[in-house]
C-alpha cells in the first residue's frame, strides 16, 4: 500500500496527485517496486548478441568488449578469468557513483567503471548459457506451496504431480 493507502498499482497516480510534496517518497522497499529483470536480459539480449555478433568477431580472431551494469554482471554465473593478453572478451563493469559537488547540494551521479574482467570467448559463453537447475522435487514442492496459497481451501487429492 502507498502512504495514502492506495494499492501499489496506483503509485504513479498517487504521486501525480501532489508531485511537489511526494517527490522524495521512497518506494524501494515495497514488494511491487519495479526492479530490473537481469535474468531475462541475459537470456533475451546478452546471449543472442554474444552468439551472433560475438561468434562472428571470435571467428575473425577479434577481441570483444562488453559493457554491463554492476548489478547485471553480478547475476551472471562466475566466469573463469584469464590474463588480459589471453582474453577474447573484456567485461567492463560500470556503476553509478555519487560525487559530491562542493556548495552545490548533494552532488550528482556519474557512470564509473568499477571493474574489468577478462575471459575467453567459448568458456564464458558456455558458462552463461548452461543452466544449473536445482532438484525437481524442490521445484515441485515450491509450485505446490504457491498453488495451495492461491486456493481458498486446500486440495484433498489434487497436487502438481497428480492434477486429475
Amino acid at each position: 500500500m502507498s502512504p495514502s493507502g492506495q494499492p501499489l498499482a496506483e503509485v504513479f497516480g498517487y504521486y501525480m496527485g501532489d508531485p511537489q510534496s511526494r517527490a522524495s517518497m521512497d518506494w524501494s522497499s515495497e514488494p511491487n517496486y519495479p526492479r530490473p529483470d537481469y535474468l531475462s536480459s541475459s537470456r533475451k539480449r546478452l546471449v543472442p548478441q554474444l552468439l551472433y555478433k560475438g561468434g562472428i568477431l571470435h571467428s575473425w580472431k577479434k577481441k570483444i568488449a562488453v559493457a554491463l551494469n554492476k548489478s547485471f554482471f553480478a547475476t551472471l554465473p562466475t566466469l573463469k578469468q584469464v590474463p588480459k593478453d589471453e582474453a577474447d572478451i573484456a567485461w567492463l563493469i560500470y556503476d553509478l557513483k555519487m560525487h559530491a559537488e562542493e556548495g552545490r547540494g548533494p552532488g550528482r551521479y556519474y557512470l564509473t567503471k568499477v571493474e574489468e574482467v577478462f575471459t575467453e570467448f567459448e568458456p564464458a559463453l558456455l558458462s552463461i548459457t548452461t543452466p544449473s537447475p536445482g532438484r525437481m522435487e524442490d521445484f515441485i514442492k515450491l509450485l505446490q506451496e504457491k498453488l495451495d496459497e492461491q486456493l481458498e481451501t486446500p486440495p484433498t487429492n489434487q497436487t502438481i504431480e497428480r492434477p486429475f
